[in-house]
């Protein structure tokens, strides 16, 4: 599946990806589970630092910040 980084406008990392997903509506399903909280294999980092509120998605983004969304490998 192509992700394409995307510049958006937005105020917390809900809103930001909110935007994302209304131009590319099939990644959701991939990042956000059935109540709106990141998946538990996924992380995002929010300017190089883990995502703190993973269940509202309330983090602040400033101008110019950097989101990265990844799947989170486990195991051994």
């Amino acid at each position: 599946m192509e992700c394409p980084a995307e510049a958006v406008e937005a105020g917390t990392i809900g809103s930001a990806l909110a935007r994302y997903f209304a131009r590319h509506p099939v990644v959701r399903g991939y990042v956000l589970d059935e109540q709106g909280s990141v998946r538990k294999h996924v992380v995002i980092f929010l300017d190089g630092q883990p995502l703190q509120d993973r269940r509202h998605l309330a983090d602040p983004v400033k101008d110019g910040s950097t989101v990265l969304v990844m799947q989170a490998l486990s195991g051994g």
